[in-house]
């Protein structure tokens, strides 16, 4: 980390724990409750809850004057308090409230504890939908606030927010909270944009925002305090991503990779194929980056078939050629033993004679070889001497290649595949792997596509390389949403008829075995009802990620040779596996999917040149609409293209952006990713916000190259801000 200026943010009046805070009504036992389900644990915290909706009760009307269909607000009297349950298991609570000019039913189902604290002569203010039920005014799930004599008007009155709730704690305590701590500590808000900045664009101050966003004057002060909020967030995020592109550019020393072009050359002349256009261009940017003294950072990212190993692999030759290795990590065994196939099967063509037994592949003695934690014994001993004397050029692996042990005779470029799936630790500590202080060269690729929102934003330190056209000679797969047993027969069928032509098939599910928690179909158990009633003359396999390497390596070879017919699966199959042949896919409870997943998946078929089909299989059992219309949303979607980057953002509108930079894990066989919800960012919306996230990336870039480390006094609340996001990953944030 850099010791010349503080690496923590200085701590002010906001960071106060909320239970000390002197917020009014606000004990220790809620602040508990708050800190467990909002993570809101100081008053900055707080005060930066962001409602997810508004009501007006500025302006009510009398119970006669509401219309049917409008949303409604009123004040009337409690007259009447029903609770009753209809069945056993439906329970209705009815509260009628009335003023001069009538009567109006307020409803709740299976929902009796709102009865608590409506009792008959209460006055109270509702608001909701209006309807007409069996001839009487009602309201379904009305937002409720008691009117007590004397209280201050924090609930009524003016347009309130509605805060995301947790378990013990309602959104009108959370108003109430707020409305303390702002009246507490609203001068004590510093504000982390620079004078001059904010006054150029009109920009109102950071106090005034927050006061604005929880309760508004007026529609165009919200949304003016909601465009300052979200230019600050986007600024601060881009702010940390230039700290640290600067520090890699100009403070690490790289290695020059130059005089590679006759290797490369000679090796895009063998392929079987021509390279497109944008494999052509990534590989131009590729050595252009590898020719300066600075370590490269590039992101490579492209669909699925795009062609990225071949990019990778013209990296590692003129990497080689400066006598540097390549280190190229990958998140699975099934897909490190992937590449090192691919890799070895590229290079061939390169040596005069055929690869010998032990993985030779050049005369001078360089080796491609793997690393993996299934690698064991004298045959590990040899992989760890060959990278440690300079023989082995590409030691493929897992995480096993980060495993203190393994070291490299001259590092030069470290190759991370699917690098979401790894954490910021993991990839600082392959980058490490160089010597004498020098720092690899980076390569990361995705076969994701990326909304150029979150490529600017979670990828914003690394220089971008996009694979935008496929090979020719790719047949694009026909997707189908399927949903009945007509439509599962027709599928059994086309596996059938393939299996006849000698082609092959997937069957994916997205759990190991079956839960009694979870309706989801499980592998084990498909694998037995596949194999015993549906297929028992076709050659059917089982892969799972609670395999013994040797059983997947097992499986895999079996797939690739064409001695299975149908191969039952989970996810971990979703990268790298190449199966020409394939050319059906199933996929069991596909709504269990997000599409960024449901397309990777797709991409194992279609590999070929024959014509591909894509089953998405899903009862959609009734539950939340909206989780039913999302659902519904990504299937058709699935059906309507193969663009990668067109579902990617509707990927990212339906999911949000998510935990922008995780410290990464990999876990299989626990059935659907989880619900990425808002994550790291509070107030910008990357699908909206793109013009907003444009300028404060150039202001943020602009600012770092004149004052590095925000440093200077007018940068140095900023910088406060960029240490508090980072907070987690300062070893990536200051890392070399």
């Amino acid at each position: 980390m850099d010791d010349t200026v503080a690496t923590t943010p200085a701590s002010g009046p906001l960071d106060i724990q909320v239970a000390r805070a002197g917020i009014t009504g606000l004990t220790t036992a809620i602040a508990a409750k708050l800190r467990k389900g909002l993570g809101v644990v100081s008053v900055r915290d707080l005060l930066e809850q962001v409602p997810h909706r508004y009501i007006d009760l500025s302006r009510q009307r009398a119970i006669a004057d509401l219309k049917i269909g409008e949303e409604a607000t009123t004040t009337g009297t409690v007259a009447k308090v029903e609770s009753r349950r209809i069945r056993s298991n439906l329970h209705l609570l009815r509260v009628t409230i009335g003023d001069k000019g009538g009567y109006l039913d307020l409803v709740w189902w299976n929902q009796p504890f709102r009865a608590r604290g409506l009792e008959r002569g209460q006055r109270i203010v509702a608001a909701g939908r209006l309807e007409r039920n069996r001839g009487r005014l009602s309201i379904v799930n009305p937002f409720v606030e008691t009117l007590r004599s004397g209280a201050p008007g924090v609930h009524v009155g003016r347009v309130i927010p509605v805060h995301p709730a947790t378990q013990g704690v309602s959104p009108t305590q959370i108003r109430r909270f707020v409305h303390s701590a702002l009246e507490k500590y609203r001068d004590a808000v510093d504000d982390p944009l620079p004078e001059p900045m904010r006054a150029a664009r009109g920009l109102m101050a950071r106090a005034d925002a927050i006061a604005e966003l929880h309760f508004p004057t007026s529609d165009a002060a919200r949304k003016a305090a909601r465009k300052r909020l979200v230019f600050e967030e986007l600024l601060v995020l881009s702010a940390g991503l230039a700290m640290r592109k600067y520090r890699l550019q100009r403070e690490a020393n790289g290695i020059v990779h130059a005089g590679g072009d006759d290797l490369v050359g000679r090796f895009l002349s063998t392929l079987p194929f021509e390279p497109t256009g944008a494999q052509r261009r990534a590989i131009d940017e590729i050595a252009q980056d590898l020719s300066l003294e600075h370590p490269m950072n590039r992101l490579l990212q492209g669909e699925v078939g795009s062609g990225k190993t071949v990019v990778a692999v013209v990296a590692a030759l003129a990497a080689n050629a400066s006598g540097s290795q390549t280190a190229f990590m990958a998140p699975t065994e099934v897909l490190a033993e992937q590449h090192l196939l691919t890799v070895r099967r590229m290079l061939a063509p390169l040596q005069e004679l055929a690869p010998s037994a032990d993985g030779r592949l050049f005369s001078s003695g360089f080796e491609v070889m793997l690393l993996t934690g299934s690698v064991t014994g004298k045959e590990r001993e040899r992989v760890l001497e060959a990278a440690a004397s300079g023989r082995a050029m590409m030691l493929v692996g897992t995480h096993a290649l980060i495993q203190e042990g393994v070291e490299f005779d001259r590092l030069g470029l470290a190759i991370v595949d699917e690098q979401h799936r790894f954490g910021v630790h993991q990839r600082i500590s392959l980058r490490s792997k160089g010597r004498d202080g020098v720092q690899p060269d980076a390569l990361i690729m995705t076969a994701t596509p990326i909304p150029r929102t979150l490529a600017l934003t979670l990828y914003g330190d690394l220089d971008v390389s996009t694979l935008d056209e496929m090979p020719p000679g790719r047949t694009p797969v026909t997707t189908v949403a399927a949903a009945d047993e007509g439509a599962r027969a027709e599928a059994y069928a086309d596996i059938r008829a393939e299996a006849g032509r000698g082609r092959q098939a997937f069957i994916v599910c997205p759990l190991v075995e079956d839960s009694a928690s979870l309706e989801a179909k499980a592998a084990a158990s498909e694998f037995e009802r596949i194999r015993t009633e549906v297929f028992p003359d076709l050659r059917v396999g089982l892969i799972h990620g609670r395999m013994k390497s040797q059983a997947k390596d097992e499986v895999m070879t079996q797939m690739r040779a064409g001695e299975l017919d149908v191969l039952v699966a989970t996810t971990v199959i979703e990268v790298g596996v190449d199966i020409p042949k394939a050319t059906v896919l199933i996929i069991e409870d596909a709504d269990r999917f997000g599409l960024s997943q449901l397309h990777q998946l797709r991409g194992r078929i279609g590999r070929g040149s024959d014509p591909a089909r894509c089953y998405l299989f899903t009862a959609l059992e009734p539950g939340s609409e909206e989780a039913r219309a999302e659902a519904v949303r990504r299937l058709r979607a699935m059906e309507s293209t193969t663009d990668g980057f067109r579902l990617a953002e509707i990927d990212l509108e339906l999911r949000g952006a998510g935990h922008l930079f995780g410290r990464g894990s990999v876990e299989e066989g626990r059935g659907a990713p989880a619900q990425v919800g808002r994550g790291d960012l509070q107030f910008a919306n990357l699908t909206r916000d793109v013009n907003i996230l444009g300028d404060a990336r150039r202001e943020a870039f602009a600012l770092v190259d004149s004052d590095p480390t925000l440093i200077l006094p007018d940068h140095r609340q900023l910088r406060d801000e960029v240490l508090r996001r980072f907070a987690d990953r300062l070893d990536w944030l200051f890392a070399s």
